[in-house]
């Protein structure tokens, strides 16, 4: 799937009308936002982006090549970058990497260019999610159980700042994107 999807409309339906901002979805790896993210994106008519698919695009590298070869910070940097352009443009559904909001810059750059959605699932739905692949670089480490959860601990208090939050648990990825436009009065 590519990073951008959009409605057949080309998102100019009733509801996409009515999106004034970007809604940026935050949270950590594994609660869903690129899942919810398509699924909110579709139920409003709106273009769906993935910013890790779009630093994928630019970089012309994997997340986890950029991680390897560059380290966290340069794929922070490039993150923002892209981040940045996006809510330059107009109003999108934006999926956001975990450690996005984590960034003071990005997350600064995001509460006033967007309305951010903390995702928040249960650790251990997280964790039977991510774990099925290993494609996740900052779990790539010794006890990677016991780094997720060490993650979820450091950075719920930063997520908490979001607009709104939603629970995304184990339910169908519409019910939270439901659960979205209820909180954002866009249904």
């Amino acid at each position: 799937m590519t990073a951008q999807s959009q409605a057949p409309d080309g998102g100019a339906g009733p509801a996409a009308s009515r999106l004034q901002r970007t809604i940026a979805l935050v949270g950590l790896m594994g609660v869903g936002k690129s899942t919810v993210g398509r699924k909110l994106a579709e139920s409003l008519g709106s273009p769906f982006v993935d910013s890790d698919e779009e630093i994928e695009k630019a970089a012309g590298l994997s997340v986890q090549e950029i991680f390897e070869r560059h380290g966290e910070p340069e794929f922070r940097r490039g993150e923002r970058r892209v981040i940045e352009r996006l809510l330059a443009g107009p109003p999108i559904i934006l999926a956001t990497g975990g450690g996005a909001y984590i960034d003071p810059t990005t997350r600064a750059l995001m509460k006033e260019k967007a309305t951010t959605v903390w995702l928040r699932a249960d650790l251990d739905l997280i964790w039977k999610r991510v774990n099925r692949r290993d494609t996740r670089p900052l779990l790539k480490r010794e006890n990677p159980r016991q780094v997720l959860a060490d993650l979820n601990e450091a950075r719920a208090p930063i997520y908490a700042e979001a607009d709104i939050v939603v629970d995304s648990g184990d339910f169908p990825a519409s019910e939270a994107a439901k659960a979205i436009r209820e909180k954002l009065g866009l249904l």
